[in-house]
């Protein structure tokens, strides 16, 4: 992944906002978060187009008891928006995850209740709504409301 590329989209508050990471200001802190988070993440894929990286998925494995669950996470440049990228993208991940990580049963995703872009992407893909957290998630300074999705790998068609 270039620092430089990673740069332009996780520098902008536009994307980062509903990240739990800050934007980022200089390549150096590009460089480190690069190599300290995202090379060591147990299953992370850069959304990238004409081999420059635009965005994001993340997948966060519970472990124990809880290891049949996931979180899903992402963020796509904010000049990609809108086009369709992030639901093609993740939902290409999600069958990905379930064959990489056939113990995990459960993928969710927790999102803001004000991030109607998110929604749709999670719903156009699958996921079940299945509830309103209130005041659950602090995010940057304040505290948010999140809907619940969820989607089961017998959710999905198996893979040809």
């Amino acid at each position: 992944m270039d620092a430089h590329d990673f740069l332009r989209w996780a520098g902008d508050d536009r994307v980062t906002g509903n990240l739990r990471w800050p934007a980022f200001t200089s390549e150096e802190e590009a460089l480190t978060f690069i190599r300290d988070v995202c090379l060591p993440h147990p299953w992370r894929r850069s959304i990238c187009i004409d081999d420059r990286s635009i965005g994001f998925i993340s997948i966060f494995p519970e472990t124990g008891d809880n290891r049949f669950k996931a979180h899903i996470g992402y963020g796509l440049s904010h000049e990609y928006w809108g086009k369709g990228i992030t639901t093609r993208a993740v939902s290409v991940a999600v069958s990905q995850v379930f064959n990489d990580l056939p113990h995990v049963l459960r993928l969710q995703a927790f999102v803001q209740t004000q991030n109607k872009a998110s929604q749709r992407v999670v719903e156009k893909i699958g996921f079940q709504k299945e509830c309103l957290l209130r005041k659950y998630t602090y995010l940057k300074g304040q505290i948010y409301d999140v809907f619940v999705y969820s989607l089961l790998s017998s959710d999905l068609l198996p893979l040809p």
